[in-house]
């Protein structure tokens, strides 16, 4: 194997911690039946895919939540806040990590994300670290929902190879969920799984550094 020279790290659960089961239970208490179909880590409704890939308004998302639920009266605020339960935080030292991995590869972010759950973090992000984003932490990010791309469709690792001129065989793609490494791999992008209770600090400490 070529040694690795670029990291494109996924988000969630790799450096924010993220809980889906929370967002089921908060389904559920909205009155969605089958939260857990509805919405999940390996399958859910078809229109999380096209929130995240920004083919539908935060109105209309909002609007098919209602209909889920079968109540017209749930306010934008309730939903918003079911929908952003899932959202923990990000460990401490996991942006000192990135900085230094930044200094040693070409990195990325590449993540499934969607107007709600963005507006969510950046302000999570303003308030406890003082940042504007995450841009001074990669050397580029990609965000679903502005690029039009979700993984794991293979376009969207595609347009962060050919933008960046990266090579696949020194490239390295770290997510925690086992489908969108699928995409990566067809490009023959090296893959690794994030899976609890490993974290990113623990694999960047014993493989990257």
């Amino acid at each position: 194997m070529q040694p690795i020279k670029n990291i494109i790290f996924d988000y969630g659960n790799v450096i924010f911690s993220i809980d889906f089961s929370r967002t089921q239970n908060a389904f559920n208490a909205l009155g969605v039946n089958n939260s857990g179909e509805f919405f999940g880590h390996l399958q859910q409704d078809a229109i999380f895919d096209a929130y995240d890939k920004g083919e539908i308004t935060s109105v209309q998302f909002r609007d098919h939540i209602r209909a889920a639920a079968g109540n017209k009266n749930l306010s934008d605020e309730q939903i918003d806040a079911a929908w952003n339960s899932l959202l923990l935080g990000i460990a401490e030292g996991n942006h000192d990590l990135l900085l230094k991995l930044k200094g040693k590869y070409r990195t990325f972010l590449m993540s499934n994300i969607n107007d709600i759950h963005y507006t969510h973090i950046m302000n999570y992000l303003r308030r406890e670290f003082n940042f504007e984003g995450n841009d001074h932490l990669f050397e580029k990010v990609y965000y679903s929902h502005l690029v039009g791309k979700r993984k794991p469709n293979a376009d969207f690792f595609q347009q962060i190879l050919d933008e960046n001129n990266l090579d696949p065989a020194e490239t390295l793609f770290i997510d925690d969920s086992p489908q969108h490494l699928e995409g990566a791999k067809k490009l023959g992008i090296h893959t690794y799984l994030m899976k609890a209770p490993d974290t990113i600090q623990k694999f960047a400490n014993e493989n990257l550094l």
